[in-house]
């Protein structure tokens, strides 16, 4: 099996991890990456040994399969867009898009071109989160009945030298962070029937502590504080609050409550981490990690396997089956984190016109193959 030619579009902060951690995976080689700053390509071509490309040039390459869009959230539907026009499939960063209308749209192109959409998360594939499925699928937990998902800081702007398009529309914590916590949802337990949520902006304007702009302010234009419900169609009813007006809390990052125990499910925006299981009228104990290759650690005292998702899609369109960080699933995740928006805005349950099929299960066999 061949490797598919992988080109990235946005050479900011996050594209060293992807340039970094491919070569980990089978089925994809790094080739050439774009920016509008040419500059900026050049210079992540330079470090990690790729070619420069401007965006019309990698767009037109024949050596290119799949093009990484890395662009900010805003400017997701349209880079996407040209990529499905020339003829190329799409691996999209989170929020695949920013509205269900794009969403739709994008479905419609690459359903009508052939070609494959995917986006991240890929985290949910990690070794924690697919022994939690585990646990679930053989009844140790029971049915899941409720749970709880928290993500709360304080925000960007104390480290990210640009942290502007964090508060602006597209971004806040619901649609930056929010899909690590949906997806991993998702595919546990299945897809979302509603949504209700209260929302707030605490803060207009927020003031950047990192180098080089220390002291400016910028504006926030949408919500830094949500807290909403999510009923499952598998009728669990699971709260999540998301916010980055927050300097600390006791919250763990997500609790599943079953009628046969109670799970704690680590931070889903990292592969690894520890499960914690409480039975029916037992003490709460660690659960013994399984040998799951994306459990591993391999980077800094953390398992990080970010990219693996796009390995799994390269490799699912030359076996011809389907990938595990699918368009259906990014697109129900969309709705779902945009029903959250509109929730607070109007005071409405919302009802979801889409659903998805939950990913394949990622077993520890299953990993193994896609790692060189």
């Amino acid at each position: 099996m061949s490797d598919l030619g992988i080109g990235i579009i946005g050479c900011g902060n996050i594209s060293t991890a992807y340039l970094r951690l491919a070569p980990l995976f089978k089925g994809i080689e790094m080739r050439a990456v774009a920016d509008i700053n040419m500059d900026a390509a050049k210079a992540r071509a330079e470090e990690f040994g790729v070619r420069a490309e401007t965006v019309e040039g990698l767009l037109g390459a024949d050596d290119i399969d799949i093009v990484v869009n890395l662009t900010i959230p805003a400017a997701h539907f349209e880079v996407s867009s040209q990529i499905l026009e020339a003829g190329k499939h799409v691996y999209s960063e989170k929020p695949f898009v920013l509205t269900l209308e794009e969403g739709s749209k994008i479905k419609a192109l690459a359903d009508a071109k052939g070609l494959r959409v995917g986006s991240t998360p890929d985290t949910f594939m990690g070794g924690a989160h697919q022994q939690a499925r585990q646990m679930i699928e053989d009844g140790t937990i029971g049915t899941v009945t409720s749970g709880t998902a928290f993500v709360m800081s304080h925000g960007m702007e104390d480290w990210h030298p640009n942290p502007d398009f964090f508060f602006l529309p597209g971004a806040g914590p619901i649609l930056d962070i929010g899909p690590y916590y949906v997806t991993n949802l998702i595919q546990l337990i299945g897809p979302i029937k509603k949504v209700a949520a209260f929302t707030a902006t605490p803060s207009k304007t927020r003031t950047i502590l990192s180098e080089p702009r220390k002291g400016e302010e910028i504006p926030v234009k949408t919500p830094t504080t949500i807290h909403g419900i999510m009923e499952f169609e598998n009728g669990a009813v699971i709260t999540l609050a998301a916010s980055w007006d927050v300097w600390g809390h006791g919250h763990t990052p997500m609790e599943l409550y079953g009628t046969k125990a109670s799970l704690d499910v680590p931070d889903p925006n990292f592969f690894g981490g520890d499960l914690m299981l409480t039975p029916a009228n037992e003490e709460a104990r660690l659960v013994s990690p399984w040998a799951h290759p994306f459990g591993v650690e391999n980077d800094k005292g953390r398992a990080n396997y970010r990219t693996a998702g796009l390995a799994d899609m390269a490799m699912a369109i030359q076996e011809g089956r389907a990938h595990r960080c699918s368009m259906e699933m990014a697109l129900h995740a969309v709705e779902v984190m945009g029903a959250f928006l509109k929730s607070g805005e109007t005071g409405q349950v919302m009802e979801m016109t889409t659903t998805c099929a939950r990913p394949e299960a990622l077993s520890p066999e299953a990993a193994a193959a896609l790692l060189r």
